[in-house]
């Protein structure tokens, strides 16, 4: 699909007086590839398609939609019923506590994210958000296939006697399999990518 990557703001102001703590799941995976953040209520769902990119570790080169209660938000195609994520609040889309929504990233590997809505809570005194909580597991790269593409790219980087072995090496750039480690993940490689996207909503 086309490259939709868009130039990153260096803060956002959201006018915003909660925050929500969202869950986002990896449809599929096993064991789930999960990230616990807290975002400003008030930010645009085309906001939260970065801070879920950054939390990933996806590159936003592919299209991408949320699919809500009001109907799909994106980069506004009539063609395909989706609306602009610009015009489309995180606090209108789902303002309740166990509300849901979907995330679709990359329209031809279809990788699907589950949101749930787990709080919404004041913000704290000088604290910047959005900020990653916690998380589990890596993101997979790009272009791999989705769930199922993921789950055998990493069987074939388990093997070193797998025929693919060695091409797979190279597309991801790597000198050994060791370079990869599907289960890693840390909230201090995901907030760095985070600090360009956070504000302050209260200061002391």
């Amino acid at each position: 699909m086309a490259n939709t990557r868009r130039a990153k703001p260096n803060s956002w102001t959201a006018p915003s007086r909660s925050v929500h703590k969202i869950k986002v799941t990896l449809s599929g995976s096993k064991p789930p590839i999960w990230r616990r953040l807290e975002v400003p209520s008030g930010i645009t769902l085309q906001q939260l398609h970065h801070v879920i990119q950054a939390a990933f570790g996806w590159e936003d080169y592919h299209m991408w939609a949320f699919g809500t209660p009001q109907g799909r938000y994106g980069i506004a195609d009539p063609e395909l019923g989706i609306r602009s994520a610009a015009s489309k609040r995180l606090n209108e889309a789902v303002p309740h506590t166990g509300d849901r929504l979907g995330y679709t990233y990359d329209f031809g590997d279809d990788w699907e994210h589950d949101i749930l809505i787990e709080e919404i809570a004041e913000p704290e005194p000088d604290t910047a958000y959005p900020r990653c909580l916690a998380g589990r597991r890596a993101g997979p790269p790009e272009d791999c296939g989705g769930i199922e593409g993921y789950e055998y790219l990493i069987e074939i980087l388990a093997d070193p006697a797998h025929e693919e072995h060695e091409d797979r090496l190279e597309w991801l750039g790597l000198d050994s399999a060791d370079q990869f480690d599907p289960a890693a993940f840390d909230t201090a490689e995901v907030n760095p990518a985070l600090s360009d996207l956070a504000t302050v909503l209260i200061k002391p």
